[in-house]
């Protein structure tokens, strides 16, 4: 069975110089006039939101394809006006005005430019994702109220508080028609067969603007030329700090969103990779550019990026003639956008906004624990505003990661033979006094494990654990400690400092075996009972150490059921450990154990079930099967030792024929001992068994499940690859 493949663009030609002019008129142009449809009403919508002149926003919209599509670092992303600076520029332009806006604009480019030229673009990227999608949540809830009185038929307010009294006003009725129509066309244009191939916010600006084409509704209003709406850049008048820190938010809001907006587009294709510190200068450029002709910032926008990979483009160059094409449309054309009512803009900005406070995004950090900075941003950029909110955001981050760092737990509870004190996290001054205070309620005279399963320890923290373990000691008690991660104690008992790096730990207890540290445990532990069943003290272990580790990954795979990619088929041997030989985890293995790692071609239907149910219902996608040195099967067939009539005797005549093949021209693999070249054959002939399962040769003739076979070197703990055509061992190459 074939399983589906994410559907990528052509990124093999992807290129950022010389494209041939055919993959150019084939591909870019097209996605290119596709991006323009999307970017004019955007465009247009985000002008009208900021209160800027609505040609401001086409202009930033050429100037971004243009030179930032040029220059970029980033060939597949697409920049111009975006929703995430509105609330910003409509905040500089009601304090300083459109003219001084505009300059403040070009300093912010030549920010952007001399932080790419240092290579910081990186840099950027430290922001908590939890802030920035917070930040983008609170300016969607807020651009979402503004637009919503304009769909009603008033006027917006600079400010939230402003917009919500105006929610109560008296409704026109030709607006609020106008602007569901767009709304709803926006929202059910998707479910429309092969709507991809025209733009919702196009679709939706026009079927507005024709039932409004009867009505008495306010509509864009441009002067008699294009030209005319130009508006150089002036010098702000104001404090020096005011416009400073306007400069500094318009680089820092228009670069973070670039980055995290180039990030994101590159997972959408498999061309080159951003180079963020050129996407970077380039950003800064356009915006320069872009307030030098009366423009607004400019950022790269996941939602025209998106779009044009979906659309086909492989350059840079459809990047570019988006650009040219709103230029041309500025030119020749802006007589048709006073047909366009501003509520049908208001509409699409108005679903534009309320998709900014995503519900995916927030479920995503409330796993993760960052919700809390991400509500922190989003409530304090509604309520105080755009500085303030992210500020608070970053506090509420800090304070989150400080949490963290101090942050652990103590549990005490009585063992039959003593007392245990489980410790998780990073133990640090801060924390001393509660963990102090636990140790305490133990009674004096007993035995008492501390458990740390800790990531750090500062001096302060082991001078109050070493303090506290002498003088409990010296009282007539026993306290042993039982280091399970790492050996910050032991470190810090032979003086070396917490923060020098030093060379890593023993393998964690569940990959070595029970009698290793079940018999052989370090001197600071209380040796175990002699009659304890392994098993038992093992399972024991489990829940106390390993399970918190996994649970996350058993609960998700819980939910949403196993889907292996691998069947793993190996020998029942104790030695063969397959999830520890090919690093996986829960989840990536479906495994068939036997006697022999057989597949038998007739006469056994537990393997036969388990292979057709891996390739039929699981679509795995390899089969293994993996062969061992020092195997007894092997030894039994070559010696005849199977006791006649046995189980065993009857299960290894489904290895007869590996035995043929054995005594076969000889592989490459002469220099070992008979037996294990028995064990590569073997592997082989199961190869070939495999494909007598009708599922499993037309999954390989469909090119959808491919064999490999495999041969564990127990002794070396080396894992060779079979070559069947030879019977040969090949290394293991990544």
């Amino acid at each position: 069975m074939n399983r589906p493949r994410p559907n990528k663009s052509h990124a093999g030609e992807h290129t950022t110089a010389g494209p041939p002019l055919t993959a150019i008129l084939r591909y870019d142009v097209p996605a290119s006039l596709v991006v323009f449809l999307i970017a004019v009403p955007l465009s247009l919508g985000f002008a009208a939101a900021t209160g800027a002149p609505l040609m401001a926003g086409l202009i930033s919209a050429a100037v971004g394809g243009i030179v930032a599509g040029a220059l970029g670092g980033a060939p597949m992303q697409v920049s111009g006006p975006a929703a995430g600076m509105v609330l910003i520029t409509g905040g500089i332009i009601a304090e300083y005005g459109w003219a001084a806006t505009a300059m403040i604009t070009v300093g912010a480019g030549l920010v952007q430019v001399v932080a790419g030229l240092t290579r910081v673009g990186r840099v950027a990227l430290s922001l908590s994702p939890a802030v920035v999608h917070g930040l983008l949540a609170g300016i969607g809830v807020t651009i979402a109220i503004g637009q919503l009185v304009v769909v009603l038929g008033g006027q917006p307010s600079s400010t939230v508080w402003g917009n919500l009294s105006r929610l109560f006003s008296p409704v026109d009725f030709s607006a609020l028609v106008v602007g569901l129509v767009a709304v709803a066309v926006l929202v059910l244009w998707p479910l429309v067969p092969r709507s991809s191939y025209v733009p919702a916010p196009l679709v939706a600006v026009l079927a507005a603007t024709v039932v409004g084409s009867g009505m008495d509704v306010a509509r864009v209003d441009l002067p008699s030329g294009a030209l005319d709406q130009v508006v150089l850049p002036q010098m702000p008048s104001g404090t020096f700090w005011g416009i400073a820190f306007a400069v500094l938010a318009v680089a820092v809001v228009t670069a973070v969103e670039s980055l995290l907006s180039a990030v994101a587009v590159d997972k959408l294709h498999d061309g080159p990779r951003a180079d963020l510190d050129r996407e970077l200068v380039a950003q800064g450029v356009a915006n320069a550019v872009a307030g030098s002709l009366g423009g607004l910032p400019v950022s790269g926008g996941i939602a025209r990026g998106s779009t044009n990979v979906a659309a086909g483009a492989r350059t840079r160059a459809s990047t570019v003639l988006h650009g040219v094409w709103i230029a041309v449309f500025v030119l020749a054309l802006g007589s048709v956008l006073e047909l366009i009512p501003l509520a049908a803009l208001a509409g699409v900005l108005l679903v534009v906004g309320v998709r900014l406070v995503s519900v995916r995004r927030m479920q995503t950090l409330w796993r993760h624990g960052e919700f809390s900075a991400y509500a922190v941003t989003g409530l304090g950029v509604v309520a105080l505003g755009l500085v303030e909110g992210v500020l608070l955001g970053v506090a509420a981050a800090a304070l989150r990661s400080l949490y963290r760092l101090t942050h652990s737990s103590v549990r005490v509870f009585e063992e039959p033979d003593g007392w245990r004190v489980v410790i998780r996290g990073s133990l640090v001054f801060l924390g001393v006094g509660r963990l102090v205070r636990d140790l305490r309620t133990i009674p004096l005279g007993q035995k008492v494990v501390l458990e740390l399963h800790i990531d750090f320890l500062d001096h302060g923290a082991f001078e109050a654990i070493d303090d506290w373990r002498a003088g409990y000691v010296r009282l007539g008690g026993h306290v042993y400690v039982d280091e399970v991660h790492d050996t910050w104690f032991s470190k810090a008992t032979r003086g070396i400092p917490a923060l020098r790096k030093t060379p890593l730990s023993p393998l964690p207890r569940w990959f070595a075996p029970w009698s290793h540290w079940q018999r052989s445990r370090a001197v600071t532990l209380p040796r175990p009972r002699e009659d304890a069943d392994p098993m038992i003290r093992g399972m024991h272990e489990f829940e106390r150490s390993a399970a918190p580790l996994v649970r996350p990954f058993l609960a998700e795979l819980a939910v949403r059921g196993q889907r292996p990619r691998q069947l793993f088929i190996t020998c029942a041997d104790s030695r063969v450990v397959p999830n520890l030989i090919t690093t996986s985890g829960p989840g990536d293995l479906f495994c068939v154990r036997n006697i022999g790692n057989l597949v038998p071609v007739d006469g056994d239907s537990s393997v036969g079930a388990a292979v057709e149910y891996a390739v039929e219902v699981l679509a795995v996608e390899t089969i293994a099967v993996c062969g061992h040195s020092d195997c007894g099967a092997m030894k039994a067939l070559v010696t005849g030792s199977a006791r006649p009539g046995s189980h065993l005797r009857s299960w290894l005549r489904a290895a007869e024929s590996s035995l043929i093949r054995f005594h076969g021209p000889a592989g490459s693999v002469e220099e070992l001992p008979v037996v294990e070249r028995l064990a590569v054959a073997n592997v082989a002939q199961q190869l070939e068994n495999l494909m007598t399962y009708p599922s499993v040769r037309e999954a390989v003739g469909a090119g959808a499940l491919r064999l490999v076979g495999m041969y564990f070197d127990i002794s070396q703990a080396r894992v060779y690859l079979v070559d069947p055509e030879r019977d040969g061992l090949e290394p293991v190459k990544a």
